[in-house]
C-alpha cells in the first residue's frame, strides 16, 4: 500500500467505518450481564445502540435463550431480520464461525462443519457480509487473555481455558473456493479475515486465479495463538503487502485493541471494538461496547477524521459490488496485472 507526503491528512482519508462485535460468544451473560444481550430484542436493541453511537458495521453472532452461542440459522435469520427493520442502513456481517463456544464444559471449543457454514449463503434475508477465514490455522484466544483479566469470569474455567486454548480454524483450500462461490453467487460479499501474511498472499493467488471477484475488505487480526501477534511491526508489514485498493480494519484483544484502533485510524483505515475483542478498557475497568464505539469516535474527531453514515460505509466498503474476471478485480483494487507470456520484471498497467 502506499503513502504519499500527504496521505495522513485527514482530508485525504476516508471517513471512519466503525466496527462493533457486541456479541462476544466467548463470553457467558454473568460475564458481563449489563452488556450480553440474550434475548431476541436485546441482541436487537444492542444493535440499535452500537448504531446510534457511530458504529456502522455490526459484526454478528446469535445467542439462545440460556445464553449459549446459537448454530441455527434461523435464529441468525430472525436477528438479521430485526436488525434490517430497525437500523437498515447498518452493514450486517456475520460471523462466519456460525458460534465457536463449546456446548459443555470439556468440550473442545470449535467451529462448525464445513457443509454447515456453506449455508451461510443461503440466509434469508441476507446479510451484507460474511466473514471468511483463509487457511486453517490455530486460534488459541488464551495466550493473550491474561488471568487477572479473566478472575471472576467463565474463561477462568480450567475447562473452558482448555477448550478455548485448543480451538482451530478450518479454511482449507477447497472449503474456500466453495464458500466463495457460493457467496458470489448469493450476493454477499466476504468480509476476509486474515491472520498473517501466509493469508494475503493466499488471497492475493485466489484473486489472480480469478476463484476471487470484487472488493478487498480485509481485517488484519493481531491476537497471538496462532495468529499475529499484536506487535506493531506485524501490521505495519501488513499493511506495506496490501494492495492499494484494500479497505483494512485492526482487530486485537484486551488492552491491546485500543492501541492499535488508533494507529489504523492515524493512517487511513478503520477500527473495530466491543466486548468480543475486549472487556475492559486500558485501566483495567469494564468497558460496554456502545462506550468503546464512543471512544473510537472521539479519537477519530482528533484525528480530523469524520465518522461515515451506514450509507457511506456502504460505500466505502463497496457493499454489492462485484467484477466480471480477474483482470478487473486486480485493476479494481489497485494490485499489477496477470504477467502475460514473455512478459519480464514486474508487469505495469498500460
Amino acid at each position: 500500500m502506499q503513502f504519499l507526503d500527504d496521505s495522513l491528512h485527514p482530508e485525504n482519508q476516508d471517513k471512519v467505518v466503525i466496527t462493533v462485535a457486541p456479541y462476544g460468544p466467548e463470553w457467558a451473560p454473568e460475564d458481563f450481564p449489563e452488556d450480553v444481550p440474550v434475548t431476541m430484542q436485546e441482541q436487537i436493541q444492542k444493535a440499535v445502540d452500537c448504531y446510534e453511537a457511530g458504529a456502522t458495521v455490526l459484526h454478528l453472532h446469535v445467542r439462545e435463550l440460556d445464553g449459549k452461542g446459537s448454530k441455527r440459522l434461523s435464529k441468525f435469520n430472525e436477528l438479521i431480520a430485526g436488525v434490517r427493520a430497525r437500523v437498515p442502513d447498518m452493514i450486517i456481517q456475520v460471523g462466519g464461525s456460525i458460534s465457536f463456544a463449546p456446548e459443555d464444559d470439556g468440550q473442545a471449543a470449535k467451529w462448525l462443519s464445513d457443509d454447515t457454514r456453506h449455508m451461510l449463503a443461503d440466509l434469508d434475508p441476507k446479510p451484507d457480509q460474511v466473514t471468511v477465514a483463509i487457511n486453517t490455522t490455530q486460534m488459541n484466544i488464551m495466550e493473550l487473555l491474561y488471568p487477572e483479566y479473566l478472575e471472576g469470569t467463565s474463561l477462568a474455567s480450567p475447562m473452558m481455558h482448555a477448550a478455548y486454548s485448543e480451538m482451530t480454524v478450518p479454511a482449507g483450500p477447497a472449503w474456500v473456493e466453495e464458500h466463495l462461490r457460493r457467496l458470489h453467487a448469493s450476493g454477499i460479499q466476504p468480509h476476509f479475515q486474515l491472520t498473517g501474511m501466509h493469508a494475503l498472499e493466499t488471497l492475493d493467488r485466489l484473486v489472480r486465479r480469478g476463484v476471487y471477484r470484487g472488493p478487498l475488505n480485509l481485517t488484519w487480526i493481531g491476537i497471538g495463538g496462532g495468529f499475529d501477534g499484536p506487535n506493531p511491526f506485524n501490521f505495519m508489514d501488513f499493511i506495506r503487502r496490501a494492495p492499494d485498493g484494500a479497505c483494512i480494519t485492526a482487530e486485537s484483544l484486551l488492552k491491546n485493541v485500543l492501541p492499535f484502533n488508533m494507529m489504523a485510524m492515524a493512517m487511513g483505515f478503520h477500527p473495530r471494538c466491543g466486548i468480543e475483542d475486549t472487556l475492559i478498557g486500558q485501566h483495567g475497568q469494564r468497558m460496554t461496547s456502545v462506550q468503546q464505539i464512543a471512544q473510537c469516535v472521539r479519537v477519530a474527531r482528533e484525528l480530523g477524521r469524520e465518522v461515515a453514515s451506514g450509507r457511506e460505509a456502504r460505500e466505502i466498503y463497496k457493499i454489492g459490488v462485484q467484477y466480471k474476471d480477474a483482470e478487473e478485480t486486480l485493476r479494481m483494487n489497485g494490485m499489477a496485472p496477470n504477467r502475460q507470456p514473455g512478459q519480464k520484471n514486474v508487469p505495469f498497467r498500460t
